[in-house]
């Protein structure tokens, strides 16, 4: 049965809740690891309220960023072509960050 994004979203609020509780933080502890308002995390948990960089930013305060990834996943390949292509994208080396040059002796 498919849900509606209401229920998605109040039963997401809930599992933030218990993984809170489960850890053995208040609301406000929570709240502050994660860099957020105490009224934001409130919200989140009981209407599943937030912006997704206060959902990533409860994830990480919850130890659960690892979860992320497996939101959205790559699309199975529908051919040989396609799959090809998907593991040249991915052996491609990921940019890397410069060291900060503002750092001057």
């Amino acid at each position: 049965m498919l849900e509606t994004p209401i229920e998605l979203t109040a039963a997401l609020g809930q599992r933030i809740k218990r993984r809170r509780l489960g850890i053995g933080l208040t609301q406000a502890d929570a709240a502050a690891r994660a860099g957020i308002a105490y009224r934001t995390w409130r919200r989140l948990e009981t209407e599943g309220k937030a912006s997704i960089e206060d959902l990533v930013r409860a994830a990480l305060a919850l130890r659960c960023e690892q979860d992320l990834a497996a939101l959205f996943p790559v699309p199975p390949a529908l051919s040989m072509d396609a799959l090809l292509q998907q593991q040249k994208a991915e052996a491609k080396p990921k940019p890397r960050l410069r060291a900060s040059a503002s750092k001057a002796s």
